[in-house]
Order: structure tokens, then sequence, then C-alpha cells
């Protein structure tokens, strides 16, 4: 990896992450024209599954919604889409992407609470939220896990060429060396 790549490395990532919280913000405004003040589509004419055993595993006990089965795939479509567009792909890539569609939904989460005129931080606690079921400390554990695994996978996304897997080196891409790019 060349010296240019290095010293571009921190603000390739900074723009990374200052676009994912540019869509988060922006996001997080279109969810609370559609939700208002009933978070987790509680009010929207959508399909509702309360309660099933796999809703405890993968969902954080949370309700299951249309409007969620349909949003959460499609957030993850978009964030993938530059790969598809560029004809693209690696494990880095692809951590680089997870990493980044978890700090979207941390992000928007929390921008829904602060920029919604229901809520704002005040309300941002385990008695007015509902739908966050399990907290620790002053956020949803769902923020903890997710922020911890986005930083690991972004991490993992960065890590120097020489350290890539055998594969990356047996058949290199056309786009080596562009893991921070």
């Amino acid at each position: 990896m060349s010296n240019t790549m290095l010293s571009r490395r921190p603000a390739v990532i900074a723009l990374t992450i200052a676009g994912v919280l540019v869509l988060a913000y922006f996001f997080a405004n279109v969810e609370i024209q559609i939700e208002g003040d009933a978070g987790w589509a509680v009010n929207l004419p959508t399909w509702r599954v309360e309660e099933h055993w796999l809703l405890d595993i993968f969902w954080g006990s949370r309700p299951l919604t249309g409007y969620h089965a349909w949003v959460f795939p499609c957030v993850a479509l978009f964030f993938h889409f530059p790969l598809l567009f560029m004809g693209h792909f690696s494990w880095r890539a692809e951590a680089r992407v997870i990493a980044c569609i978890q700090l979207f939904w941390i992000v928007e989460d929390f921008l829904w609470f602060i920029l919604n005129p229901a809520f704002g931080l005040e309300k941002f606690n385990p008695q007015d939220v509902p739908w966050h079921i399990h907290w620790w400390g002053p956020a949803p554990v769902d923020y903890w896990t997710f922020l911890t695994v986005a930083l690991a996978l972004f991490v993992f996304s960065c890590w120097p060429e020489q350290l890539a897997t055998t594969r990356e080196k047996i058949q290199p891409d056309v786009n080596a060396g562009n893991n921070c790019e």
C-alpha cells in the first residue's frame, strides 16, 4: 500500500462516516413525517407480528411490522448499490457496508428522538420509549451492540493489505488497495 493511500485513509473514513450521518439525518426526518409521535409504526396501516420467539433473538423483542420488514432491506440495498454499480466486491468492502448500515440505524434512530417534536432528548428513556425494551445506561442495548460491531467492521475494512486474506493475495481485485477510498 502506498504512502499516499495511507495518508488519505483518515480523510476517506471521516467522509464515509459524515456521509452516513447525513443520510441518517435525512431519513430520521422522513420517518418523523411518516410516524409522527407514534414510534415503531404504531399508528401506521401495516401488519404486525407482536410475539414470536425469533423476534426475541433477532429483533430485540420488538414487534415486526410490514413497514420495518420493507424499510430495513431497502436501506441495506441502498448501501450495497455502490458495490453493484462499481462491479466491486470484497469482504472488506462488505464489512464497510455493514458497518455503515449499523451506524446509520443507530444514528437515525437517535435522531428520530432528538428531532421529533413529540420527544426530544428529555424523553429518550425506557419509560417514554417502550419499543426499546432493553437499555444499558443512557441508551438501548442495540446501540451499544451495533456500535461495537460497526467499529470492528470499520477496522477490518481498513486493515492493511499485507494482512489481507490469502484469497485476496492470490486473486487480487482490480480495485485492490482501495479499501479506504
